[in-house]
Formats: structure tokens, C-alpha cells, sequence
């Protein structure tokens, strides 16, 4: 499970800020909302961040995604410069490196991760394992002209695997990157590496909508608990869907679109070979049975293809997919705008179906939605956060706990449209 995260220098976030899942002493929800990781450390389930149109909302979660991209991002070229954007709107800070400061927990123990980019390059990386209240530094890697990777006292490695990550890791790609090249298991890297390959999700954005389908169009042709899941998800939104149908259908492509898919370097070569030959692209075809009754009670049924579903069904569908499989590996989601094309009940529902399944995965949402701050029976205090901008243009990122004088939920909405909070577009 995530702690925190702390940025500094990337996109509007001049200045370090931290976002924390850790959750106060109170006990407000507490069942369904705080895992206690270890001894003395309770994290939360669940974070939402208000703000105005381009306060720092999208770039906070967007932050989540870089370093998660970067971290086994793999080059052949030295050259190549890692594309990061820092603030823009002084002189200083575009010259300035980046930091970025991950701590997280696996199997109870802490794991504190720090990057360094600076001129396109990576200038520091340190990874800190935490066996018992005292850290273990597991390795520290420093660019001076080249790599120079240090590890830890009882870092399990020898001097052959040592030679081969250092010369694997380039100036702009991650120890983590180097390391997975190399036929060597490290206790403290394994774990580190493997929560960050699968329990830290991608980031879902509103422009998603077409590969989210076909991830989950996929998902569930492929797998039937999967199926399932979805299915269930659909009712308990209250969809009157009996049923999904989806099937693989093999489409002519024009010899235009055959050239452009082989260029893509992302597609398997045995795919390449079978789209040569029979020229045709498999795509998913999936069609929802809706259960509909007469007046007099009889019931029927009918296929409708996806096209003909609402805004909201199709963004349901896509959702259920990341947020079913995020609960499964106990991960990480991220997810902007959640209530783009969805009615307010359902993003409730989302909300409040995560937290009571969740065993330690966490969501982590941006939205514009401000009848979530009515909700008493829903949210914490600390589960909410704000974004700002400064005269500077710099974003400000702080907590609701900070404001000692609110009590309870249903006080907040009010307190929010007044601009208690700031977080809110000045319209004057």
C-alpha cells in the first residue's frame, strides 16, 4: 500500500509537496476505510482531490503514472533523454532537476523509493527496505559521468551480476529496468519490483474510453470469473443487463492499415505474420442482454450492441475492468475526472462498492463532484484533499485535516461553494 508521495519541480508542482494516504487518529468509518499495514501505521483505502480547472489535479495523478513509466522503461540508446516536463513559468526551476519520493509497503514492511532527474538523465536513485524500524539501504545509484550503483551490507549480489546491472543501466533508465535484465533474484529488489509491476496500476484518464473497452472487451473473453465480476458489477449498478456476449471477430483490413499495424513495434510477430496472411485484425465483439418485462410480467430479452448503450453503461463497463482487477491484486488505482459520464449515484456507488471490498487496494480519484461533501456516511476527513493555484502558478496541494475546525462531513459543501477551502474557480 502507498504512504505517500512527494514531488517536487514536475509540471505545476514547483515547490515539494507531499500527498499521504495515512490517516489520522480518527475513527470515523474506520472498518471500512483504514488498513493498519503494521504496528502503528494506518493507511487508507481511498483519496479524492477537489480543485479548479487546471489547479494541479490531473498533474498530480500524472505524476503517479511517470514514475511508474519510468521506472522500467528500457532504451538502447544513451542519448536518449527522459521526457519530463518541470515547472515552466520561472527561469530558475526549468534548469532545476526534478525529485520524486515514493514510500509504500509490501507484506507489512516499508519501502522508501527516491528519484532524481536532471538534464534527461537519471542523477540519483536510492531504495531503502525496512526490516524493522531501522532502514537497510538496498541500493544508491549516483551518475558521475557513468552509473555508479553502491549496495547495501547484506545485499545478497556478486560481482557478476553487479557488473552486468551497471553496465545495463543507462543514464535514463532506473536501476529497477537494469535489473530486471539480469538472471539474479534480490530479496529487497523482488519485492519492491514486483509491487511496483503489478500493484501500481495505470493511471485512467476521460480520453481512455476506447482502450478501456477493449480492456475489458478482452478481459472477459478471455477469462469467465472475470466475466463474471463485470456482470455482477453492471447489476449492482442497477443496470438491467442479464448478461454479457463477446466473442472475437476477424475484420478486412485495407492494405494501408495492414502497413501501418506491422510498423508498430508493440504488436507480437507472430501476430505480424498471421495479419500478412490473412490480411484480417481480430477485434473483440461485445453485446449486452438487457432482461425487460411487459406489463403483465412477462419477461424477454435483447441483444444490444455497445454503441447503443448510454454514456454512462459504456463508462461503467470500462471502469469495472481496473477497478475489479485492482481489488484482486490488493493495487493501486488512479483515476481523473471519475465522474465524467456518470450519474452522481453511481459515482457513489463506485466509492462505497471499492472501500467495502477492498482489503488493501487503494483508489485515488479526481473530480469535480462536490455532492461527495454531503455524504456523512462515506467519507473521512482525511480522505480529502485540494489543489490551488498560486500567483506564481505554482500548485498548492493540501489536506482537509489541516483545517482543525471542521468536524463532520455535512458541513463541508457549504463550506466548499463559500471557498473556505479555496480549491474553486475565482469567477469574479
Amino acid at each position: 500500500m502507498i504512504h505517500s508521495l512527494t514531488i517536487e519541480n514536475f509540471l505545476s508542482y514547483k515547490n515539494k509537496v507531499t500527498f499521504s494516504f495515512e490517516a489520522t487518529n480518527d475513527q470515523y468509518l474506520e472498518d471500512t476505510h483504514v488498513v493498519e499495514v503494521t504496528s502503528g501505521v494506518r493507511l487508507l483505502k481511498f483519496a479524492v482531490i477537489y480543485g479548479a480547472n487546471a489547479s494541479g489535479k490531473s498533474n498530480l495523478l500524472e505524476a503517479f503514472d511517470f514514475l511508474r513509466h519510468v521506472l522500467f522503461n528500457v532504451t538502447d540508446s544513451k542519448d536518449e533523454e527522459i521526457s519530463i516536463v518541470p515547472f515552466l513559468l520561472d527561469e530558475f526551476s526549468v534548469k532545476m532537476a526534478t525529485h520524486f519520493n515514493l514510500i509504500f509497503y509490501v507484506e507489512g514492511k516499508k519501502l522508501d523509493y527516491s528519484l532524481k532527474i536532471e538534464q534527461g538523465i537519471i542523477a540519483e536513485e536510492k531504495l531503502f527496505y525496512y526490516p524493522s524500524i531501522r532502514p537497510k539501504l538496498v541500493f544508491h545509484r549516483v551518475h558521475e559521468n557513468i552509473s555508479k550503483i553502491e549496495y547495501g551490507a547484506g545485499i545478497k549480489l556478486n560481482a557478476t551480476a553487479k557488473n552486468e546491472i551497471s553496465i545495463k543501466c543507462l543514464p535514463n533508465m532506473s536501476v529497477f529496468a537494469a535489473y530486471n535484465q539480469v538472471n539474479t533474484e534480490v530479496f529487497e529488489m523482488e519485492k519492491a519490483s514486483h509491487w511496483f509491476q503489478n500493484q501500481f496500476m495505470s493511471v485512467i484518464d476521460p480520453d481512455m474510453d476506447e482502450s478501456l473497452h477493449r480492456y475489458v472487451d478482452e478481459m472477459i473473453n478471455t477469462d469467465d470469473a472475470a466475466k463474471g465480476k463485470v456482470l455482477k458489477y453492471l447489476q449492482e449498478a442497477d443496470f438491467n443487463i442479464s448478461n454479457i456476449h463477446t466473442e472475437i471477430i476477424k475484420e478486412k483490413l485495407p492494405d494501408y492499415f495492414i502497413s501501418a499495424l506491422l510498423e508498430d513495434s508493440n504488436l507480437p510477430s507472430k501476430e505480424k505474420d498471421r495479419i500478412k496472411k490473412e490480411k484480417t485484425f481480430e477485434v473483440p465483439n461485445t453485446e449486452f442482454e438487457h432482461e425487460i418485462f411487459d406489463d403483465e410480467g412477462n419477461v424477454s430479452y435483447h441483444k444490444l450492441p455497445t454503441r447503443l448503450q448510454s454514456q454512462g453503461t459504456k463508462r461503467t463497463f470500462e471502469l469495472s475492468g481496473p477497478i475489479i482487477k485492482a481489488l484482486e491484486r490488493n493495487a493501486f488505482l488512479a483515476i481523473d475526472e471519475l465522474e465524467s459520464k456518470l450519474h452522481p449515484l453511481l459515482i457513489e456507488f463506485i466509492i462505497t462498492k471499492f472501500l467495502k471490498e477492498s482489503r488493501e487496494a487503494q483508489l485515488l480519484v479526481s473530480t469535480h463532484y462536490d455532492g461527495l461533501l454531503d455524504e456523512d456516511d462515506l467519507l473521512r476527513k482525511d480522505n480529502i484533499w485540494f489543489t490551488k493555484k498560486g500567483q506564481d502558478g505554482a500548485t498548492e496541494l493540501y489536506s482537509l485535516s489541516d483545517f482543525k475546525a471542521v468536524n463532520r462531513i455535512s458541513s463541508l459543501l457549504k463550506a466548499y461553494k463559500g471557498g473556505i477551502f479555496g480549491a474553486i474557480p475565482n469567477l469574479n
